[in-house]
């Protein structure tokens, strides 16, 4: 099979419009634009947000708060997810990554503390919630916080 020979899809066989080519086309003079305005002129291309000369909608809302869009996002893993692995004594971010937990570990690894873990686990991680912390430590664990 081709890419010549595949059907085409439906309603995807119509002409192409060809405007600018005289009167007799159906489709000349202002070339389906209209007679005046920004659209009708060469070289218009619409601002991203712009309403027709309306304040735009991220102008019109109030602004408060600020998000720092560089903030380093550590990956997450749940005590719940920690606790299905089978025998394993110690949990490291090479152990998470290879067994595909975390992906994107590039910012550290951080434990979050939804679940219950029930072995006495060693766990080294870059960041841990309070929560974890405590859990992993009642059931006889151990917490290592490793430096970025």
């Amino acid at each position: 099979m081709t890419l010549s020979s595949l059907p085409t899809s439906r309603g995807n066989n119509g002409k192409r419009k060809r405007v600018g080519r005289g009167p007799g086309s159906g489709h000349g003079s202002t070339s389906c634009r209209g007679d005046k305005g920004a659209k009708a002129r060469s070289g218009y291309s619409r601002k991203l947000g712009f309403e027709g000369g309306q304040m735009p909608l991220y102008r019109r809302l109030p602004k408060r708060g600020f998000t720092y869009i560089f903030a380093a996002k550590p990956a997450i893993i749940n005590l719940s997810d920690i606790d299905a692995l089978e025998g394993i004594n110690e949990v490291t971010p090479e152990l998470l990554i290879a067994k595909r937990l975390v992906k994107g570990a590039e910012n550290g690894i951080k434990i979050l503390g939804q679940g219950n873990i029930t072995k006495a686990v060693k766990v080294s991680a870059h960041y841990f919630s309070k929560q974890a912390e405590e859990k992993i430590k009642k059931a006889g664990g151990e917490v290592v916080v490793l430096k970025r």
